[in-house]
């Protein structure tokens, strides 16, 4: 049980460490490990919403509808919304919050606090070693995945462009993201014949997903460091 316990939380650390090597000027710890906290909080609300949500969306029947459905309004939504309230608390009135690629390294902390206490629940709940392994390469990834969108358009809303078509990406993208992801994922138990064609698709929209987010994190990177090279640039004058 140790062991299963470990692979339900090492993707999590992997993760995080992998977004915070990347910050050339790291955030203060104990504000990303409230964001982490925040994340594991925002469990609770959740349950609670998914657990009326559910059997309204389940009333569609298990099939493609009833799957994409549930996918979004069952769980992307309410999930995705908790977690940007999370994110919201943890940023609003944060002084370290200067750089673009800060609200994706925030974001990550906050979806990876959720996507650890989702995973422990998972995977000690199955005893299986084959649920920790698959959710390590899926599951886990697309809630960083959807953090870091969501950390993205947070910071071109909050540094760049404020329109309303930004702010309402800040959730819209996440929800749509995670929303696709599970709907391929519900296939799988509803469609048992095709489980393995579903399967590929899954992972080749994960792989997509993932090309996209770190693009993004590349842009905000390139875009903190031009700002940091003319301010140097402009002390230097």
């Amino acid at each position: 049980m140790l062991f299963l316990l470990i692979l339900a939380v090492l993707p999590s650390i992997l993760l995080f460490l992998y977004i915070y090597m990347k910050d050339p000027i790291p955030e203060p710890f104990r504000l990303l490990f409230k964001a982490f906290v925040y994340g594991m909080v925002a469990c609770i609300p959740i349950i609670f919403v998914e657990s009326i949500l559910m059997p309204i969306v389940s009333a569609f029947g298990e099939n493609v509808l009833g799957a994409t459905i549930k996918a979004f309004f069952g769980a992307a939504l309410p999930e995705e919304g908790f977690k940007l309230l999370a994110l919201w608390l943890i940023l609003r009135k944060n002084p370290y919050y200067d750089e673009h690629y800060d609200g994706i390294v925030y974001s990550v902390c906050v979806g990876l606090g959720f996507a650890t206490v989702e995973n422990i629940a998972y995977v000690m709940g199955s005893g299986d070693m084959m649920v920790a392994i698959s959710r390590a390469f899926l599951a886990v990834p697309c809630h960083y995945a959807c953090a870091v969108l969501m950390g993205y358009f947070y910071s071109v809303y909050n540094f760049v462009d404020d329109s309303d078509r930004v702010k309402w990406s800040i959730l819209l993208a996440p929800i749509l993201a995670h929303g696709i992801y599970d709907s391929i994922a519900f296939l799988i138990t509803i469609l048992p014949e095709l489980s393995g064609v579903i399967m590929i698709v899954l992972c080749f929209f994960c792989i997509k997903l993932h090309q996209y987010c770190k693009k993004h994190i590349d842009k905000q990177l390139a875009q903190d460091g031009n700002i940091r090279k003319r301010r140097d640039r402009d002390l230097e004058a």
